[in-house]
């Protein structure tokens, strides 16, 4: 099962330094039920688009309470067994919630299939985002709009075997 866990770069830079995404249980993101509901589309592209979507806001999320972290977005693209990720079934169709997953243990960073960075130019976007995010999640329209222009950078793939390059531009 393909999950996308959100990070900052720092976190990435950790994971790079310990080997491993957290220490479990991990919040991540991939295609839930729930998450099928809500985006209704057969194509699991799309579904897996939405599920590293849902992702980015919450690396966004984590952006807004570091205010140190240089303000890219991260994503991690990672295979788990079937099982290992499990979404909570109360929370299904919550809109916060959606493709939310846990996975219990951590997980070794070698499982990774690639990350997703934004580029430089995305920087000054992405912070006035995450500095609205509060105002927006408070129901503020203009915050929101905000929010939704750090959307309009697509995240850049990497190959796993680039992390030492993005983490040493976290310094």
């Amino acid at each position: 099962m393909r999950v996308y866990v959100p990070l900052t770069l720092p976190g990435l830079a950790e994971a790079h330094k310990t080997g491993q995404l957290g220490s479990g249980p991990l919040v991540a993101y991939a295609v839930t039920p729930g998450l099928r509901e809500w985006y209704l589309s057969d194509d699991v592209e799309e579904l897996e688009y939405a599920a590293l979507s849902r992702a980015a806001l919450a690396s966004l999320r984590l952006l807004a309470a570091d205010a140190g972290a240089p303000r890219r977005r991260v994503v991690v693209a990672v295979d788990v067994p079937d099982g290992a990720a499990a979404s909570d079934p109360d929370r299904g169709l919550d809109p916060a919630a959606l493709g939310e997953v846990t996975v219990a243990g951590a997980v070794p960073l070698v499982k990774a299939a690639a990350v997703h960075v934004d580029a430089d130019d995305a920087e000054a976007d992405v912070a006035a985002a995450a500095d609205a995010l509060e105002a927006a999640d408070g129901g503020d329209d203009d915050a929101q709009f905000v929010v939704d222009g750090a959307e309009d950078h697509e995240l850049l793939w990497f190959a796993t075997q680039e992390i030492p390059n993005l983490v040493g531009s976290a310094g």
